[in-house]
């Protein structure tokens, strides 16, 4: 009986093997698969929110306690550049990987300036490329880069668009009006940052079997200044003006939804499929009280670092490991970087500004592969290239001044100044005279940046 066990044992075990073996290789199969799933994205946007806005930047004066948990589960860059003052050059730049004067987004207001504020049709979206590439992509909330059906999201690269064109329909964060797929929606019983934050949950849930790109562009703090009262007291008990606490508790609420977005990743097991970005679009309003910003001089509508610096953190679990970097990056890297990051081919006819950041992100040593310069400017109207300009190289930044927020009447003969910023984060000290040949340098290739984007943005179509 024991002879004849063995060789039956086996007989018997053969189709255990050999189902075994099958689930093996399935196993194998499906693992390779599941890294070559194309992660969502979830690029998130403040408005008007500085550095010194999240709490845990600012000894807790506000309350944020999500973002402040994103930033320590993300790659935080410490040098992060907007790519213009003011929101509409910079979501220009940062849907195009292009600096802004390339796009024809140049200023902000909408109506009274349309051929300055509409991006091109030639230019090439971040969700034109994820579109292309079968992703879902939306958009919920702020737009402003072009009024016009041809120019507003859907005709982009956004396959849903739940938002506003600009501030026109958004008189109060109680009262506005939302374009849903085309179909104009007043809105009197809710508020705006919650509003756009529940959006954002519900499109998660509907594109959660697929491959989405969701940008989350929130109005908050922008002005008009507004939140609930119960939600503005706590910070006047705390001795704050009323404007700073309004501004406190819409980015309180901001936070709040951003953390319910967190969550629902979670439950739907998409939080390691998921990269996750959050910054802002420049630095904080000057006609609303003064904050801190970690001293940093100026505000938005300036090339200083209080208006161009901002919060910057990218997420993906498992895939990134939490870390802070010192690398200057600016918004025109976003798009390269999350076209690497999932995997996606550029077209060759794309003339991009900025440069992947992926392997940094992974720890690489790319800092040869990053560019060195980087530039900015902005005046209302029709650039005047002599207004409000920057360069910074390394650490040595030369700033052409901010003479005005109206319309300049003409060139502007004032004198660069060099800002040494390892030393000068605060742009206190002009070292020009002292470095008169580097200066003269930088504000040459001022000059040549001018001149070149200049001519692209007067191309011919």
């Amino acid at each position: 009986m024991s002879r004849n066990f063995k060789p039956l044992s086996i007989f018997l075990l053969l189709p255990l093997l050999f189902g075994v073996g099958i689930l093996s290789r399935s196993a194998d199969a499906q693992e390779a698969n599941d890294l070559t799933v194309k992660p969502n994205v979830i690029l998130i946007l403040a408005d008007d929110m500085g550095i010194g806005d999240l709490g845990c930047r600012n000894g807790n004066r506000n309350r944020t306690p999500n973002l402040d948990r994103l930033k320590k589960e993300s790659v935080w860059f410490e040098n992060a550049y907007s790519a213009a003052p003011v929101c509409a050059p910079a979501r220009a730049s940062l849907f195009t990987g292009r600096y802004p004067h390339r796009t024809g987004v140049v200023t902000l207001n909408q109506q009274r300036y349309p051929q300055l504020t509409r991006l091109r049709k030639d230019e090439t979206t971040l969700a034109n490329l994820f579109q292309d590439s079968a992703y879902t992509t939306g958009l919920i909330g702020k737009w402003h880069c072009g009024d016009g059906a041809e120019y507003q999201p859907m005709a982009r690269g956004f396959d849903e668009f739940e938002g506003f064109v600009d501030h026109m329909h958004v008189p109060s964060y109680f009262d506005y009006k939302l374009r849903v797929q085309g179909q104009l929606h007043a809105e009197s019983n809710q508020y705006l940052t919650n509003d756009l934050s529940d959006r954002a949950v519900h499109f998660i849930r509907r594109h959660q079997q697929h491959p989405f790109f969701l940008h989350l562009a929130h109005y908050a703090p922008h002005r008009p200044l507004g939140a609930p009262e119960n939600r503005i007291q706590p910070y006047l008990n705390k001795g704050f003006d009323r404007d700073t606490a309004t501004v406190y508790a819409m980015i309180e609420i901001m936070d709040e939804g951003i953390g319910e977005l967190l969550s629902e990743l979670d439950r739907l097991k998409l939080r390691e499929k998921t990269i996750l970005i959050f910054a802002s679009d420049n630095g904080p309003d000057p006609l609303v009280s003064s904050r801190f910003n970690a001293e940093l001089r100026g505000t938005k509508y300036t090339v200083y670092e209080g208006g161009i610096h901002v919060p910057l953190m990218i997420r993906w679990p498992e895939q990134l490991v939490a870390s802070e970097r010192d690398e200057v990056i600016h918004f025109a890297d976003v798009l390269p970087t999350l076209m690497d990051l999932c995997q996606l081919e550029i077209p060759g006819h794309l003339k991009l500004d900025g440069r992947s950041l992926a392997g940094l992100l992974r720890g690489q040593p790319v800092k040869d592969a990053l560019p060195q310069p980087h530039f900015w400017q902005w005046n209302r109207k029709d650039p005047l290239y002599s207004h409000n300009a920057a360069m910074r190289e390394g650490d040595w930044k030369l700033v052409r001044p901010y003479v005005t927020r109206s319309i300049p009447k003409e060139e502007s003969k004032r004198p660069p100044a060099l800002y040494d910023l390892s030393s000068d984060p605060t742009e206190s000290h002009d070292v020009s005279a002292q470095y008169p040949e580097r200066a003269a340098r930088m504000n040459e290739a001022l000059d040549r940046w001018s001149d070149e984007v200049e001519r692209d943005r007067q191309r011919v179509p």
